[in-house]
């Protein structure tokens, strides 16, 4: 049976648009299966669904690599032009983040590429009313 995906250590593969479309569009010409088609590519049937799905709401577009933005709280630390408010709005969206994170129970540990995340067994976060 053929691998799916990248090999444990390997680097992720990137898909050129032309050939997410050829892809997508052998899935609509050939009537093949989702599946026997992912299994022919070589991919997995969640990213060809993603794609079909794409392909479908936004036409050609759709398949088009985009830049990922990244972590846009590295703002609070690195631009120095940030305006009061534009400081204080990614502070509260930051505040928001880790008050579900420990609603979910975890929280973080350390920073950067240091940073752990520490589950919370056992350790009620909920107040209690007196």
């Amino acid at each position: 049976m053929a691998q799916i995906g990248r090999p444990k250590g390997g680097k992720n593969r990137r898909w050129e648009q032309e050939e997410k479309l050829r892809i997508v569009r052998r899935y609509f010409e050939e009537q093949i299966g989702k599946d026997m088609l992912a299994r022919e590519e070589n991919i997995s049937g969640g990213m060809l669904h993603r794609w079909i799905q794409k392909y479908i709401e936004q036409g050609e577009d759709g398949l088009e690599n985009r830049k990922k933005t990244g972590n846009h709280f590295s703002a609070l630390h690195t631009s120095k032009n940030l305006s009061e408010e534009e400081r204080l709005r990614l502070t509260v969206a930051k505040q928001h983040v880790e008050i579900a994170r420990l609603k979910n129970g975890y929280t973080a540990e350390g920073s950067g590429t240091g940073k752990v995340f520490v589950t919370l067994s056992g350790v009620s976060i909920k107040s209690s009313k007196n």
